[in-house]
Protein backbone atom coordinates (compact mmCIF):
# COMPACT_ATOMS: atom_id res chain seq x y z
CA UNK A 1 0.00 0.00 0.00
CA UNK A 2 2.91 2.37 0.74
CA UNK A 3 4.30 1.75 -2.73
CA UNK A 4 0.93 2.57 -4.30
CA UNK A 5 0.73 5.80 -2.30
CA UNK A 6 4.29 6.73 -3.26
CA UNK A 7 3.69 6.12 -6.98
CA UNK A 8 0.39 7.99 -6.73
CA UNK A 9 2.19 11.03 -5.29
CA UNK A 10 4.86 10.85 -8.01
CA UNK A 11 2.56 10.33 -10.98
CA UNK A 12 -0.86 11.60 -9.95
CA UNK A 13 -2.38 8.54 -11.63
CA UNK A 14 -5.31 6.58 -10.25
CA UNK A 15 -4.86 3.86 -7.64
CA UNK A 16 -6.31 1.35 -10.13
CA UNK A 17 -3.71 2.17 -12.81
CA UNK A 18 -0.88 2.00 -10.30
CA UNK A 19 -2.14 -1.27 -8.80
CA UNK A 20 -2.41 -2.79 -12.28
CA UNK A 21 1.16 -1.69 -13.11
CA UNK A 22 2.48 -3.10 -9.81
CA UNK A 23 0.67 -6.40 -10.46
CA UNK A 24 2.20 -6.55 -13.94
CA UNK A 25 5.63 -5.78 -12.49
CA UNK A 26 5.36 -8.39 -9.75
CA UNK A 27 5.42 -5.71 -7.05
CA UNK A 28 8.70 -4.16 -8.21
CA UNK A 29 8.38 -0.35 -8.01
CA UNK A 30 10.96 0.41 -10.72
CA UNK A 31 9.39 -2.05 -13.15
CA UNK A 32 5.97 -0.57 -12.32
CA UNK A 33 7.31 2.88 -13.27
CA UNK A 34 8.38 1.43 -16.63
CA UNK A 35 4.95 -0.14 -17.12
CA UNK A 36 3.28 3.18 -16.31
CA UNK A 37 5.58 4.94 -18.76
CA UNK A 38 4.66 2.48 -21.54
CA UNK A 39 1.00 2.89 -20.69
CA UNK A 40 1.39 6.69 -20.89
CA UNK A 41 2.87 6.39 -24.40
CA UNK A 42 -0.04 4.21 -25.55
CA UNK A 43 -2.60 6.61 -24.06
CA UNK A 44 -0.89 9.62 -25.64
CA UNK A 45 -0.88 7.92 -29.05
CA UNK A 46 -4.61 7.15 -28.78
CA UNK A 47 -5.39 10.79 -28.01
CA UNK A 48 -2.93 12.37 -30.45
CA UNK A 49 -5.57 12.89 -33.16
CA UNK A 50 -7.89 14.84 -30.88
CA UNK A 51 -8.26 18.52 -31.72
CA UNK A 52 -6.48 21.01 -29.51
CA UNK A 53 -9.01 23.71 -28.73
CA UNK A 54 -7.31 25.40 -25.80
CA UNK A 55 -3.99 25.82 -24.05
CA UNK A 56 -1.75 28.46 -22.53
CA UNK A 57 1.19 30.66 -23.37
CA UNK A 58 3.94 30.57 -20.77
CA UNK A 59 6.85 32.98 -20.44
CA UNK A 60 10.09 32.23 -18.65
CA UNK A 61 12.86 34.77 -18.13
CA UNK A 62 16.15 33.48 -16.68
CA UNK A 63 17.35 35.21 -13.51
CA UNK A 64 20.21 36.80 -15.46
CA UNK A 65 17.71 38.55 -17.72
CA UNK A 66 19.71 37.48 -20.76
CA UNK A 67 17.52 34.57 -21.88
CA UNK A 68 13.76 34.33 -22.28
CA UNK A 69 11.29 31.78 -23.61
CA UNK A 70 7.73 31.97 -24.91
CA UNK A 71 5.94 28.62 -25.14
CA UNK A 72 2.51 27.67 -26.46
CA UNK A 73 1.28 24.43 -24.88
CA UNK A 74 -1.99 23.14 -26.30
CA UNK A 75 -4.69 20.96 -24.78
CA UNK A 76 -8.29 20.10 -25.61
CA UNK A 77 -10.30 22.08 -23.07
CA UNK A 78 -10.19 25.27 -21.05
CA UNK A 79 -10.76 23.15 -17.94
CA UNK A 80 -7.32 21.53 -18.29
CA UNK A 81 -5.66 24.76 -19.50
CA UNK A 82 -6.65 26.43 -16.21
CA UNK A 83 -5.38 23.53 -14.09
CA UNK A 84 -2.41 24.52 -11.90
CA UNK A 85 -0.54 21.30 -12.75
CA UNK A 86 -0.94 22.03 -16.47
CA UNK A 87 0.39 25.55 -15.94
CA UNK A 88 3.29 24.12 -13.96
CA UNK A 89 4.06 21.68 -16.78
CA UNK A 90 4.17 24.55 -19.27
CA UNK A 91 6.49 26.53 -17.01
CA UNK A 92 8.79 23.53 -16.50
CA UNK A 93 9.00 23.02 -20.27
CA UNK A 94 9.78 26.73 -20.73
CA UNK A 95 12.55 26.46 -18.16
CA UNK A 96 13.87 23.37 -19.98
CA UNK A 97 13.93 25.28 -23.28
CA UNK A 98 15.82 28.13 -21.61
CA UNK A 99 18.45 25.76 -20.22
CA UNK A 100 18.83 23.27 -23.07
CA UNK A 101 18.43 25.48 -26.18
CA UNK A 102 16.41 23.14 -28.44
CA UNK A 103 16.06 24.37 -32.02
CA UNK A 104 12.88 22.49 -32.98
CA UNK A 105 10.05 20.45 -31.48
CA UNK A 106 10.62 17.14 -33.32
CA UNK A 107 13.76 17.75 -35.43
CA UNK A 108 11.84 19.62 -38.14
CA UNK A 109 15.00 21.61 -38.86
CA UNK A 110 17.06 18.47 -39.52
CA UNK A 111 19.79 19.41 -37.03
CA UNK A 112 19.49 16.13 -35.13
CA UNK A 113 17.59 14.67 -32.22
CA UNK A 114 19.94 16.23 -29.67
CA UNK A 115 18.47 19.65 -30.56
CA UNK A 116 14.86 18.40 -30.80
CA UNK A 117 12.88 19.41 -27.70
CA UNK A 118 10.83 16.21 -27.45
CA UNK A 119 13.91 13.95 -27.56
CA UNK A 120 15.95 15.81 -24.94
CA UNK A 121 16.27 14.50 -21.39
CA UNK A 122 13.87 16.49 -19.24
CA UNK A 123 15.85 18.91 -17.10
CA UNK A 124 13.80 18.25 -13.94
CA UNK A 125 14.02 14.45 -14.33
CA UNK A 126 16.86 13.32 -16.65
CA UNK A 127 15.60 9.71 -16.54
CA UNK A 128 12.80 10.69 -18.96
CA UNK A 129 12.52 12.76 -22.12
CA UNK A 130 10.34 15.84 -22.55
CA UNK A 131 8.12 13.68 -24.76
CA UNK A 132 7.67 11.12 -21.96
CA UNK A 133 6.85 13.92 -19.50
CA UNK A 134 4.12 15.17 -21.85
CA UNK A 135 2.84 11.61 -22.36
CA UNK A 136 2.49 11.29 -18.58
CA UNK A 137 0.49 14.53 -18.58
CA UNK A 138 -1.80 13.18 -21.31
CA UNK A 139 -2.46 10.13 -19.17
CA UNK A 140 -3.05 12.23 -16.07
CA UNK A 141 -5.29 14.89 -17.62
CA UNK A 142 -7.00 12.58 -20.12
CA UNK A 143 -6.48 15.05 -22.95
CA UNK A 144 -4.22 15.44 -25.93
CA UNK A 145 -1.40 17.81 -24.97
CA UNK A 146 1.25 19.16 -27.34
CA UNK A 147 3.90 21.81 -27.61
CA UNK A 148 2.54 23.97 -30.42
CA UNK A 149 5.51 26.32 -30.74
CA UNK A 150 8.22 28.03 -28.77
CA UNK A 151 10.67 30.85 -29.18
CA UNK A 152 13.89 31.22 -27.22
CA UNK A 153 15.46 34.66 -27.05
CA UNK A 154 19.05 35.19 -25.98
CA UNK A 155 21.28 38.23 -25.73
CA UNK A 156 24.29 36.15 -26.83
Amino acid sequence: MDTIKELREETGLSFAQIKKALDEAGGDKEKARAVLSEFSAVQAEKKSDRELGSGIVDAYIHASGGIGVLLELGCETDFVAKNEEFKSLAHDISMHICAMSPTSINNEDGLGEETALMKQSFIKDPTITVEQRIQAAVQKFGENTKVIKFTRYSIK
